[in-house]
């Protein structure tokens, strides 16, 4: 925002030097970029910060300087000069779109003179960086920059009709703007109309067939509130931005739209004669109330460590434009202006009284309470899971929250519902959030394949958005993980993580059915009898519709599951000191039959000195075992921690489990 320092002196008589201004501006935190001098005047750069709109016009930052300096400000009063004929009889205004348009005034002057502007207001807008039109344009420029809220002057005669029609944009729709650019618009565009065609693009730019000229005699004076989101995502999807725009997106005072057309129609009287039909047209919602907001003093001391009295306390926030509700020495009830959105909360309040009585103030060692931090049992979860997995040759990735809509209808493991649709898309084609990981990690995949990258192991921990019965999403933290390795090397990696989170829990593996997986190597995991996620490797197909070169496996889990396993407390067993002996296993079991519930059969029967239970591989004979069998070779480790295991012993334990899995899976141990 560049202030005019003679500009600013005209709401603020400022007695000091403007670097003054400048450094005590810049520590209320309105930061000081630069200052330039423009002939006989100063321009000021300040950063504007996002929740500040109110100081996107000279007015706002003569505001802050009268409550900084306690000096008094002056703000101009309109009265522009009506007839007696009603604007009503002239002008008509319909908003199809209240959600895009809280609200619509417009007012029409009849019989101007456009023409080229006086010096003086050609110097404030050059000062500014502004260039000057003419007197009609310039007037709505001037009137932005002086309070914030955008304005649009039309050429009445070129409108179609004595209808403005505020809706939203047909899909395809074509709009010429004043820049003399063509842009298709899409629905959740706000345009303004008439009877036949868009006029202007709400909130961002007047259209080039409506546009004040030399020729124009009567005109329809719009001052407007949109809604911000709206107005963020039009620009960005067209790529257009606007001083209006900028400040639109950021939400405007609503009690300043009719003083800013009030005051621009006295300007304009004033520089290009005319006559202002009698009253307004004033179309939109009602005017939302202000909720109060309580200060309790104590809490200034706390916050800020040191003592502002209560006197103080209220001068300030009377000063900043606060309406008191009421006081007592304990507390201070305050209404914010309708220009400060942003005061909602009692540390609001404090942090306002902490910028005007002046951060300098405040001593380094103030004495404010401390409380000690640690971190949550989600995050501590989330450290131990990236330990373990870079630990096991992995590697970070960090990818957008919103995905193309294809992306989620290609895998979707936790939900069945569509997914949530963004209006504000952050990529080309990406507008909807994502339900799963893995499409993201998938591509990232496929860009290090494209560049010849050896090894490509990488995890990912983020938060997916679940769709609910709710008004908000389940934003559900999921971990996902992509490997080059097979299913078995990815389940071990699995199995590791879980057993660094907790070394008793007992991973349970279940069939599923998901699209990318091959149904042979592919799983539901599952861990206390709660579903952990899904494990799979992809097949041919889904190789193809990634555009993967190599093959691939995926997991994808659930944080909440693996934050309710996490023992967190620090485990320590101690090491053997007598040797392990082992025994290879090689048992012909049923084609149906999964390695994991055999695994499981074995650990259950294998007593406390089963140590491991280790899969090697599977092969098949059908001339000696027949159809149907399979052959699984694996291998136990058994050891004592009291004394050194016999070959006895461990033959008996070895014999108790092939036992068990006869009399559970009808296996057999082949001699």
């Amino acid at each position: 925002m560049i202030v005019s320092w003679n500009w600013l002196n005209d709401y603020v008589a400022l007695d000091v030097e403007p670097a003054e201004v400048e450094q005590r501006l810049m520590m209320a935190g309105l930061n000081h970029e630069s200052t330039e001098s423009v002939d006989d005047d100063l321009a000021i750069d300040l950063e504007i910060t996002s929740n500040r709109p109110d100081c996107l016009g000279h007015i706002g930052v003569a505001r802050e300087a009268s409550v900084l300096f306690g000096t008094p400000l002056t703000i101009p009063d309109p009265t522009p000069q009506e007839t007696t004929t009603t604007v009503a009889d002239l002008v008509k205004v319909r908003v199809d779109c209240p959600e895009l348009c809280y609200r619509y005034t417009a007012r029409v002057i009849r019989g101007v003179k456009v023409g080229p502007s006086p010096a003086w207001l050609v110097n404030r807008l050059k000062t500014i960086g502004i260039a000057s039109i003419n007197n009609v344009v310039d007037v709505s420029n001037y009137v932005l920059m002086e309070c914030g809220q955008p304005l649009h002057a039309f050429d009445l005669a070129k409108l179609g009709g004595p209808e403005i029609i505020v809706r939203e944009a047909n899909n395809g729709e074509e709009f010429l703007a004043i820049d003399h650019k063509t842009y298709t618009l899409e629905p959740g565009m706000c345009v303004i109309a008439d009877s036949s065609r868009a006029v202007a693009l709400g909130g961002v730019m007047g259209g080039a067939e409506s546009e004040v000229s030399d020729a124009t005699v009567d005109l329809l004076i719009e001052s407007a509130e949109f809604a911000p989101v709206s107005i963020r995502g039009t620009a960005r999807k067209l790529n257009l931005y606007s001083p209006s725009s900028y400040r639109f997106e950021r939400g405007l005072d609503p009690d300043g739209v009719d003083w800013a057309s009030r005051r621009c129609c006295e300007l304009i009287l004033e520089l290009a004669g005319g006559e202002l039909a009698e009253g307004v047209v004033d179309v939109g919602r009602e005017r939302l109330t202000r909720e109060p907001v309580t200060l309790r003093l104590p809490q200034v001391k706390r916050v800020l460590g040191i003592d502002v009295s209560s006197e103080e306390v209220q001068r300030i926030l009377t000063a900043l434009g606060c309406d008191r509700v009421r006081a007592d020495q304990d507390q201070i009830e305050v209404i914010a202006p309708a220009w400060r959105r942003d005061l909602t909360r009692e540390i609001d309040l404090i942090e306002e009284v902490a910028r005007i009585h002046g951060y300098d103030k405040i001593p380094e060692d103030a004495a404010v309470p401390m409380c000690p931090s640690h971190r949550s049992n989600a995050d501590r979860v989330q450290g131990k899971v990236r330990q373990a997995l870079t630990a096991a040759g992995f590697d970070e990735a960090l990818t957008a929250s919103v995905v193309s809509e294809a992306w989620t209808k290609a895998f979707s493991p936790w939900t069945d519902a569509k997914p949530l649709k963004s209006y504000t898309p952050t990529l080309k084609g990406a507008d909807r959030l994502r339900l799963s990981l893995i499409p993201s990690l998938l591509d990232v995949r496929r860009m290090n394949e494209s560049v010849s990258n050896p090894i490509i192991e990488l995890f990912e921990t983020a938060r997916i958005y679940l769709p609910s019965s709710d008004e908000l999403p389940v934003e559900q933290p999921t971990l996902g993980i992509i490997s080059g390795g097979n299913y078995s090397a990815l389940k071990g990696v699995v199995e590791g993580l879980v057993a660094a989170l907790d070394p008793a829990a007992v991973i349970e593996v279940r069939e599923t059915s998901q699209p990318l997986f091959d149904t042979d190597h592919s799983c539901e995991l599952r861990v206390n009898g709660e579903r952990l996620g899904v494990l799979g490797e992809l097949t041919s197909a889904a190789l193809k519709s990634f555009k993967l070169r190599s093959p691939t496996t995926v997991a994808e889990l659930s944080m909440f599951a693996l934050e309710a396993i996490a023992n967190l407390i620090p485990q320590y067993s101690p090491q053997s000191a007598f040797p392990a002996m082992s025994r290879d296993l090689n048992l012909i079991v049923d084609e149906t039959l999964r390695w994991a519930d055999l695994a499981t059969t074995v650990r259950a029967s294998g007593g406390q000195l089963l140590e491991e239970v280790a899969y090697q591989d599977v092969y098949r004979d059908t001339q000696r075992d027949g159809a149907g069998k399979k052959r699984l070779l694996f291998s136990i480790t058994l050891r004592s921690s009291e004394a050194t295991l016999t070959n006895e012993q461990a033959d008996e334990i070895r014999d108790s489990i092939v036992a068990a899995c006869g009399e559970q899976h009808a296996a057999k141990l082949l001699a």
